[in-house]
């Protein structure tokens, strides 16, 4: 028995955060059912055709759910919606900003006639607050948040190259919501989550803003380098690759001026003896450990620091991820189908020991609606008719 086994949840949900969130509860076990669009569904079904004609934003956040086709401005849709309401133990939407609140889809409007329901809202800025009705992409989350403030070059700002504030908000909705169903255990109440993008992201800056604490400066844009550590980041080797390197304290520093630079006596230098040190003559540093780096080759390096116990990585690629060692040796791929074919899935990080995650296909949009609605008490001929008038 999976841990969510038993456990609906109503998705109103588009993009990533909130697919991305409840694709984790599907594989726990709950019955996700995902309310699209007729027609063209999910708009991030049209992002691109990079899997076999299918979007790839897509293909990683929903496969494991049900999709049912529902107009919700159809007269049919309250009565439908009232049917699955009955049945659901979590809503989760990250709509635009209202929009759950006009179709009735409120905390405080759902929770006086079913009070069990655990409600979960994603969005940009809170539903509250002098910025709760602006408009939210990730983008300008990673802007707002004061992300790019620290990432990229000295010269030049850069975003994250995946959906980090979408992500950190999907990961904050769904421990809220399984604490909230934890808590539900406990009280037989449901609750209201409200997830905002800006206040996941500020958590994960809560390093820099520290750093910069009180007025103080902030933390340099560095590139692949570190602000406050060294050294710590990619140097190049004799055969032109990169190896990325991480010293984390000063017995690690002792060991890699023995073992690796071979230089035992750099670890006393009045100029590096300290973190603080190495940063403040990094350049001087660099250029001793570059001489040193330029006689290896980056597999020489690579066998020099794990042979030393100091953490280091390859420079990999998107292929060379496809493709990683310990990803196969792990047993973490399977294959799933889809409205394309079969294609690869990760499984989940973690996990139960001894359970299996619950890994279902990708839906095609409305591939459920008839399956839902049968359950509901529709007939056949009933579906067909809210088919035919564009309502499923």
């Amino acid at each position: 028995m999976q841990p969510l086994e038993g456990i609906t949840v109503l998705a109103f949900e588009h993009a990533i955060a909130a697919p991305f969130a409840s694709r984790q509860l599907a594989e726990l076990g709950a019955r996700v059912i995902k309310i699209e669009r007729p027609g063209t569904g999910d708009f991030a079904r049209s992002y691109d055709q990079r899997v076999n004609g299918l979007a790839s934003h897509f293909v990683w956040t929903n496969r494991s759910k049900e999709s049912l086709a529902l107009n919700l401005k159809h007269p049919e849709a309250s009565t439908i919606l009232t049917g699955l309401l009955t049945k659901a133990d979590v809503i989760i939407q990250n709509l635009a900003p209202r929009a759950a609140s006009r179709l009735g889809l409120s905390f405080e409007k759902l929770n006086p006639q079913y009070p069990q329901l655990i409600v979960c809202d994603i969005s940009g800025y809170g539903n509250d607050g002098p910025d709760s009705q602006r408009k939210a992409y990730d983008l300008l989350i990673q802007s707002e948040s004061g992300f790019l403030s620290v990432t990229g070059t000295p010269e030049e700002p850069s975003k994250a190259g995946i959906s980090i504030a979408d992500i950190a908000a999907g990961m904050y909705a769904y421990t809220n919501i399984l604490t909230a169903i934890i808590q539900r255990g406990k009280t037989g109440q449901g609750s209201h989550i409200d997830i905002s993008m800006l206040e996941a992201m500020a958590e994960w800056m809560s390093y820099p803003m520290y750093y910069g604490y009180d007025g103080a400066s902030p933390p340099a844009r560095t590139g692949s380098s570190h602000a406050t550590i060294f050294p710590y980041g990619a140097f190049e080797t004799g055969d032109g690759k990169s190896v990325f390197i991480g010293l984390q304290n000063e017995r690690e520093w002792t060991i890699f001026c023995d073992q690796i630079l071979d230089q035992p006596a750099l670890d006393k230098d009045p100029r590096f003896a300290q973190n603080h040190l190495r940063l403040k003559n990094k350049t001087a540093l660099n250029e001793i450990m570059h001489k040193i780096f330029a006689k290896l080759t980056a597999e020489q390096l690579v066998a020099k620091l794990d042979a030393a116990s100091i953490a280091n990585a390859r420079m990999n690629d998107i292929a060379g991820l496809w493709d990683h060692k310990q990803l196969k040796a792990r047993n973490r791929w399977q294959q799933i189908d889809s409205p394309a074919g079969p294609i690869p899935a990760m499984k989940p990080p973690g996990g139960l020991h001894g359970l299996e995650p619950d890994i279902g296909p990708i839906p095609d949009v409305g591939q459920h609606s008839a399956n839902i609605l049968n359950e509901l008490g529709y007939s056949s001929g009933a579906i067909e008719k809210l088919r035919s008038e564009g309502a499923i």
